[in-house]
């Protein structure tokens, strides 16, 4: 090889060209990213990939609902130019803009703080491989797929309550949910239903090979009884063939571990406000 010839670039597992497969990490940061966008879009927001950032803005006050998904890591050379970018494109200046936004990086990132994010926390992420039995789930509760607006508002107002997604019990119907979820084939939803009520929810995102168990909910009079890890398990089986991945809590992590979730590595979140939530 010519000494002036260009060295070939060494394959990262985060270059541009890296295929989805090349590991489950990268292919949960590519199903969130693409979970993200499509909820970006069904609300009419925006979206863009940039110098290694995902980037959709559903304009909601969700912070789930707006992201910035960093695909490749930060470096000292990068960080600068790419804060700028989600800062012009998230408008965190303008006075109009609503709804807090999340980063979410499977790196460390360093102090974001002089950028003006605040850390949200190092949670977990776990991995359910493929063949996993679901424990049996209690007689008491109904678990019935969301195919209707009537069940998709039941499972807003249970994620809502029992997550809870601060600030929003008093929204209307259709605060966080888009009535485009219900002709979305890779988003999955589930209400579970005790003695005539919805008491909880899950929801998983079906892409790049593996379901994303998220949003899993369940009223705080209802808890303890094992409705959120019978949601759980529905959702972590929404295609039966594929392995599920989840980010969990801390206080969460020893009901998914007990159901084999394995634990990978803890991501990073960040989060930032913006003008009009305030």
């Amino acid at each position: 090889m010519a000494d002036d010839a260009p060295s070939p670039e060494l394959e990262t597992g985060w270059l541009a060209t890296t295929p989805a497969h090349d590991s489950y990490v990268r292919r949960f940061l590519l199903n969130w990213a693409g979970s993200t966008r499509e909820t970006a879009r069904s609300f009419g927001g925006s979206i863009a990939r940039r110098h290694g950032v995902d980037l959709a803005d559903s304009g909601r006050p969700v912070v789930f609902s707006n992201c910035a998904t960093l695909l490749q890591p930060l470096d000292a050379e990068t960080v600068w130019d790419t804060m700028v970018e989600i800062d012009e494109f998230f408008g965190f200046s303008d006075p109009l803009r609503i709804g807090e936004v999340l980063l979410l990086s499977a790196w460390p990132t360093g102090d974001l703080r002089p950028y003006g994010w605040s850390l949200m926390g190092y949670p977990p992420l776990h991995l359910l491989p493929r063949g996993a039995h679901p424990s049996e789930a209690p007689r008491e509760l109904e678990i019935n797929a969301v195919t209707d607006l009537a069940g998709l508002h039941a499972w807003e107002r249970v994620a809502i309550e029992g997550y809870p997604l601060e600030g929003l019990g008093d929204a209307p119907p259709g605060a966080i949910v888009s009535e485009a979820w219900l002709n979305e084939h890779r988003h999955r939803l589930w209400v579970g239903w005790s003695n005539g009520r919805p008491v909880a929810c899950s929801s998983a995102w079906v892409e790049q090979g593996i379901n994303h168990v998220s949003l899993v909910a369940t009223l705080p009079d209802a808890r303890r009884r094992g409705f959120g890890e019978a949601l759980t398990w529905r959702a972590a089986l929404a295609d039966p063939r594929l392995p599920a991945m989840l980010l969990s809590s801390d206080d969460g992590r020893p009901v998914y571990e007990r159901m084999g979730f394995l634990p990978l590595l803890r991501m990073t979140l960040w989060y930032r406000g913006r003008p009009g939530i305030r």
